[in-house]
């Protein structure tokens, strides 16, 4: 299964935010990545290179690569409302990304390999995708086995109670996702009308 596995500072140093891991070095060396750090030369970016660099973003904050976040957006584009807006519900309706927002994992990394490790049932049925699409209603929750496994149930943290559009219990570490989130409850710094004016050039 393809996914990112270099260096996690490195990424948080390009956006200059902790999108991936808890960015504690951000603090002792924010620059960018390159030679001559905060010396070096740099022209003014482009209004393609800032589209892109948002849409990077977006595809590192929700551990998605190229092919798969452009299918995503493909869908997000074919239904109703605002694409941008489609779009950051669609990727907040992964089951990697639901089961970091509950507070079972606390990461995404961490989130997708308990889903591709067969510890997280999706109502009632073991699912190993971490990209597999909830729908208003699923109950999302630990296996009863994993729920034994003190490495698994050390990790849990609980929901934060700004992520309205999901109901979390800690104390049978299941869930239930509600409904798909509106874009301003969304915590995430992402800017998608410039995702959307990239892919529509």
């Amino acid at each position: 299964m393809a996914r990112y596995t270099g260096p996690k500072n490195k990424i948080c140093r390009i956006f200059g935010e902790p999108i991936l891991g808890s960015g504690k070095n951000l603090g002792k060396n924010s620059n960018p990545p390159g030679m001559h750090g905060a010396n070096r030369k740099r022209k003014q970016a482009s209004e393609y290179a800032i589209q892109l660099k948002e849409k990077q973003k977006a595809k590192f904050t929700y551990l998605v690569l190229e092919r798969q976040f452009f299918n995503t957006y493909a869908e997000a584009s074919r239904l109703k409302g605002s694409t941008g807006e489609n779009l950051i519900k669609l990727l907040e309706a992964r089951l990697d990304n639901t089961v970091y927002r509950m507070g079972i994992a606390p990461t995404r990394s961490a989130a997708r390999q308990l889903v591709s490790h067969k510890h997280i049932l999706v109502n009632g049925h073991s699912v190993n995708i971490p990209s597999y699409s909830l729908k208003p209603g699923d109950v999302v929750e630990l296996k009863p086995k994993s729920k034994a496994n003190t490495a698994v149930t050390g990790n849990v943290r609980g929901k934060n109670p700004s992520i309205s559009w999901l109901d979390f219990s800690e104390k049978d570490i299941k869930g239930v996702f509600m409904a798909y989130p509106e874009r301003e409850s969304v915590p995430e710094n992402i800017k998608e009308q410039l995702i959307v004016e990239l892919y529509s050039k």
